[in-house]
């Protein structure tokens, strides 16, 4: 059991830390930039409402937005 314990804590291991600023943008801007940047997802700081918001790509080919409060 040791063993098996072991490859889960293997397979959740953070191997890359990354820090940026949350620059105020909209949605819009976040998805431009996201697509620049070749990535499936974006943080960003909501410029009307000053939180951290997410937008995604979804499977689809459309896009995600997760707000937080």
């Amino acid at each position: 059991e040791k063993q098996a314990r072991k490859e889960e804590d293997s397979e959740l291991q953070i191997v890359r830390t990354k820090h940026f600023n949350l620059k105020p943008m909209d949605s819009e801007e976040a998805v431009l930039q996201m697509n620049l940047l070749g990535h499936n997802f974006f943080v960003y700081t909501d410029a009307e409402t000053n939180h951290t918001n997410i937008v995604y790509r979804r499977k689809d080919g459309k896009y995600g937005l997760i707000e937080t409060n």
